[in-house]
């Protein structure tokens, strides 16, 4: 069966800026008040959260300025302008190892989360192929595709998730702000730490920007994207503090989902809202991990001009089930995410500014 071909294959802004908290809200923000908490003392949190954002968005910003300087050129053409054609090529390599392994990571964690509060009898292998069996389908369709997905399931997961924060109101107590700036150094940099973490994804943008129709609005987009992940990580931070108070979130290992399953509609057709809250949750890790597995092709594919965009696809889904399922418990899975996390963070924004430097000194790049 032939996949169907959009007409225009070309991304709009609006694609773009929305594929930014499509990519960034995943599973990271499920235990990411859990992982604040741990580090700071009441609020105190809600600081490093903004201000590895606003970091985040500068990164971002210059993702896409670095990009829309050449347009209508892919990641690999323009960072051989920048650098030698070997060195684009071992660029383009290493960010394709980093799209599977963050495949594999999101993957695994959805796997645990889904058995531990969905799934229970059902064995992690075969929840772990199915969902990725379905992304495999999607990436496998149109690249404009997935950004229409991205369009069409970002309201709906908004509304939702909106939806349980709102119902979570009544429990609310002010009183766990308090007391304020009460943490040292070392923990607002470990809550720092743990957030650019969160806002990981944010440099996939390198290699989308030769598809958008208008790059030059491109940074501007990719900025006002990153806005929605701020916003939500923070008010997703304030309601667990104040439902749960600093202790109680520390010691819970998915603040947010203990939130679905606080609220109650009494009457209504759905009694329990946890339910609907894990339908929106798993699209929004969809879109996360299709968006990953996508910037591995385009990575790899420039390596292999002769293989097919669907062989490269089919070679490395085995490799994505296979590390994900490799961390053998969670704390495996925890040592594998930190370590992980860090080095493909800390490698991703060395690069993006090493080659924004390097095109501001050599004064290359044709607009943007």
């Amino acid at each position: 069966m032939k996949s169907f071909k959009y007409g225009d294959e070309k991304i709009t802004d609006k694609e773009i800026l929305i594929a930014v908290p499509s990519m960034i809200i995943g599973v990271g923000v499920l235990s990411l008040p859990k992982q604040i908490t741990e580090t700071t003392t009441a609020a105190d949190g809600w600081i490093s959260i903004l201000a590895a954002g606003l970091f985040t968005m500068v990164m971002i910003w210059l993702t896409g300025k670095l990009a829309a300087s050449f347009p209508n050129q892919p990641f690999i053409t323009y960072t051989s302008t920048l650098v030698s054609r070997p060195v684009a090529m071992f660029l383009s390599f290493s960010y394709g190892v980093i799209g599977i392994c963050l495949a594999a990571l999101i993957m695994r964690t959805l796997t645990n989360i889904a058995k531990q509060y969905l799934f229970t009898q059902t064995p992690s292998e075969m929840i772990a192929l199915a969902f990725l069996l379905v992304v495999v389908y999607a990436v496998a369709g149109s690249r404009a595709g997935l950004f229409r997905l991205n369009m069409m399931f970002f309201p709906i997961i908004f509304f939702i998730t909106f939806m349980v924060l709102l119902f979570n109101m009544r429990w609310a107590d002010p009183n766990n702000f308090l007391p304020v700036f009460q943490s040292d150094i070392r923990g607002y940099l470990n809550a720092a730490t743990d957030s650019v973490m969160a806002y990981m994804g944010a440099t996939i943008f390198l290699f989308y920007v030769f598809l958008v129709k208008q790059p030059e609005k491109t940074p501007k987009m990719l900025a006002l994207g990153m806005g929605f992940p701020i916003a939500f990580y923070l008010i997703v931070f304030f309601l667990c503090l104040t439902v749960f108070g600093n202790v109680a979130t520390s010691n819970m290992v998915y603040p947010v989902i203990e939130l679905a399953k606080r609220v109650e509609i009494t009457g209504g057709i759905l009694e329990r809202i946890e339910s609907l809250f894990f339908v929106v949750w798993i699209m929004a890790v969809f879109n996360s991990t299709a968006l990953a597995i996508d910037t591995s092709l385009l990575a790899l594919q420039p390596l292999f001009k002769k293989v097919s965009k669907e062989k490269i696809l089919f070679t490395i889904s085995p490799i994505i089930f296979f590390i994900g399922m490799f961390p053998e418990d969670f704390k495996e899975l925890q040592d594998f995410q930190s370590i992980f996390g860090i080095i493909a963070t800390a490698y991703s924004y060395i690069m993006v500014i090493v080659l924004f430097i390097i095109m501001k000194v050599r004064g290359v790049g044709g607009s943007g």
